[in-house]
């Protein structure tokens, strides 16, 4: 028969013994989570809501006019031109990118908003027809 090693000064028979270290994955992914919370019902005003897409909508507007300047650039100046051909596009095409998707952004967040508030009108409604 087998005989489970034990600690090496002998103190502990079973290694089953040892104490398990609480786990706290649980509470760091509430409190990670990015969702509002279903309990609050807290009214946010409009820029708390709309902050995030109207700054990626600003910067990608300001990245797409550099991007025209400097592809207007390559035009009028000699000197340098390569340098101006090839970072105007880029940046014209990053500006673009960055404005298209802060005015996708927006709508999808009118439609969650909506969907939030036909959640809650319906938990009320459910609450008040089963709890009675």
């Amino acid at each position: 028969m087998d005989v489970p090693p034990g600690s090496p000064d002998g103190s502990e028979k079973c290694p089953q013994s040892k104490e398990l270290v609480p786990s706290t994955t649980g509470s760091t992914l509430c409190t990670s989570s990015r969702s509002e919370s279903v309990w609050t019902s807290a009214s946010r005003s409009k820029w708390d809501i709309y902050h995030k897409p109207v700054i990626v909508v600003s910067v990608g507007a300001a990245v797409f006019l550099l991007g025209t300047v400097i592809t207007s650039l390559s035009c009028f100046l000699t000197r340098n031109k390569n340098v101006y051909k090839m970072s105007g596009p880029a940046f014209l095409s990053l500006g673009l990118m960055l404005l298209v998707c802060g005015l996708v952004w927006i709508p999808i967040i009118r439609k969650k908003q909506k969907q939030r508030q036909k959640s809650q009108f319906l938990q009320s409604l459910k609450s008040f027809f089963f709890n009675r």
